[in-house]
């Protein structure tokens, strides 16, 4: 590892200048999403997460059909700045789709009625461990990502052109690519607010 997880953390940042320049190998990539699907945590061992990896040609097919989708509802005399959102999600190397499979929850929820309010909010909280999990593994080898939400929008696209099972639903897109210009600058409030200790 050229970071430790502790440097990666603090490095992390929303990447949107990346380009598809290669910085590790699809094979590396595939290795540390499997990983995180297969060991971040959930709740009940749920294991609710799925994941689809998009890289190459499928992955311009992605933003392009985002492209079209969002065409149809944002009015063309304001598409200017969309259009260049699109270019530049586009030109990432690669992108992470995540999703949360709802038939898994909805079996716990009869099988735990107890806890059946709960499921849904664990689910959501798995999803953002896993999204956590594969952009740090992506910042240690040398990637910027950013997280995106054009779902519910893209849904059904998405569905279709990656006979994508009902039950999954499309939480985040993460596109990632070898950063081109640095992130902004980030400000902190006071951890002293934010973190309270007891002894």
């Amino acid at each position: 590892m050229s970071k430790d997880f502790f440097q990666a953390v603090e490095d992390r940042r929303s990447y949107y200048a990346v380009s598809k320049d290669v910085v590790a190998s699809d094979e590396r990539i595939i290795e540390i999403i499997e990983h995180a699907v297969k060991y971040v945590p959930s709740a009940f061992n749920s294991q609710s997460t799925r994941v689809i990896v998009l890289l190459g040609t499928e992955h311009d097919k992605f933003w392009e059909l985002t492209t079209e989708t969002l065409r149809k509802v944002v009015p063309e005399e304001n598409f200017g700045a969309t259009q260049e959102k699109m270019t530049m999600f586009g030109q990432a190397y690669g992108t992470v789709l995540f999703f949360e499979d709802e038939e898994v929850i909805a079996k716990l929820q009869e099988q735990f009625s107890l806890y059946a309010d709960n499921f849904p909010v664990w689910s959501e909280q798995t999803s953002g461990m896993h999204q956590f999990a594969v952009w740090i593994g992506l910042e240690i080898e040398g990637y910027g990502a950013s997280l995106q939400h054009y779902n519910p929008l893209v849904d059904s696209a998405v569905q279709k052109e990656w006979n994508v099972p009902a039950s999954w639903k499309l939480r985040a897109q993460m596109p990632f690519g070898k950063p081109t210009a640095p992130a902004g600058e980030k400000q902190f409030n006071s951890i002293e607010e934010r973190v309270k200790v007891y002894r």
